[in-house]
Formats: C-alpha cells, structure tokens, sequence
C-alpha cells in the first residue's frame, strides 16, 4: 500500500512537469514577443519605416521565436510618428486527455516626439 502512493505521487509529478512541458514554452515565447513587438512600436515611431516594414521585421523575429502565424495576423497602423502593432493568434497544446489552445494578442502603441 505504501508503495502504490508513493507511485501515484511519482506519477502525479511526471504528469505536472510533463503539461509545464508542454505549456510554458509557448507562454514564455509570447512574452519575447510582447518585448519585440513593444520594441518595433518604439522604433517605429522614431524612423521612416512602412508599415510593411515593420510587418516584415514582426514577422522574422516571431519565425525566430517559433510562433505560429502569418504576415496577415500582424496589423500595423502608421500616422505619422504614431505606430501600432498588433497581432492574434493560437497555439495549439496537444495533452493526451486534454488538448487545448493557447490564444495570444500582444499589442503595442507608441507615439514619437
């Protein structure tokens, strides 16, 4: 009997560490993204960059980062000195009893002097 809890706990923590495994990563890429995307605003904002510009550096930095989405998910909005990016999407997290998806929206605003 001792036995068979001391395998249940084992199991139990074989099970939590394997969803952090799963979970975390996707989570901790998203906020790499958050700084790139607040990152890009701020530059932005202060050069002559397009839009598509923009758009096109968002995208590479969130290739490098393993997120799943295309150039269309990224919206960038320029007036001026003021920029805006914005981007939504999903990972999937594929647990055996469970599967599910991870919704992202990172978003930045920044306006130059």
């Amino acid at each position: 009997m001792k036995h068979l809890k001391a395998l249940s706990g084992v199991l139990i923590l074989v099970g939590i560490g394997y969803v952090l495994w799963q979970v975390v990563p996707p989570i901790f890429n998203n906020y790499q993204f958050e700084d790139v995307i607040e990152q890009e605003a701020r530059i932005g904002s202060y050069s002559n960059k397009s839009e598509e510009d923009i758009q096109e550096i968002v995208f590479t930095k969130a290739k490098d980062l393993n997120i799943p989405l295309t150039r269309e998910q990224i919206k960038v909005e320029r007036n001026g000195n003021f920029v805006a990016i914005s981007v939504a999407y999903k990972v999937h997290v594929n647990l055996p009893v469970y599967p599910f998806d991870l919704n992202f929206s990172p978003s930045s605003k920044n306006k130059g002097m």
